[in-house]
């Protein structure tokens, strides 16, 4: 039996809103090309693909930085650093990204961005937090 798998490629992050954010898979991708230590290790078309996901993934984890952050006060310190870590992120996005230092860029952004949404998601009030679930 075979598998096929599929790299989702939203670069309008459309369907940011509609998937789970899904941590567990996204850090053990992000570890894989921090653990890639020469170009010579990856071949070229994987590099693009890695980039795609790591692409993908970074833009669901800011639209869920950006959700949080913005059910915090205007003046909350951690709104504010969201919003930076978010302006980054819509740069370094805007970039193609077609070699191994670019798809490592991208997995160190993705880590940001989690880091960031923990500290923001903790600082949602748990009556808003559960009402903004499912």
């Amino acid at each position: 039996m075979s598998s096929t798998h599929h790299v989702l490629y939203d670069p309008e992050g459309r369907l940011a809103a509609e998937l789970p954010l899904d941590r567990e898979t996204h850090e053990r991708v992000v570890r894989t090309a921090m653990a890639w230590s020469s170009p010579v290790d990856v071949p070229a078309a994987d590099v693009v693909q890695v980039g795609h996901l790591l692409a993908g993934a970074a833009r669901v984890v800011a639209e869920e930085v950006r959700t949080c952050a913005d059910r915090l006060p205007e003046d909350d310190g951690r709104r504010l650093f969201a919003e930076l870590i978010l302006q980054e992120a819509d740069g370094r996005l805007s970039q193609p990204c077609t070699s191994l230092r670019g798809v490592q860029n991208r997995a160190r952004l993705i880590r940001a961005l989690y880091e960031r949404l923990d500290r923001v998601q903790a600082a949602v009030p748990v009556d808003e937090a559960a009402a903004a679930s499912p």
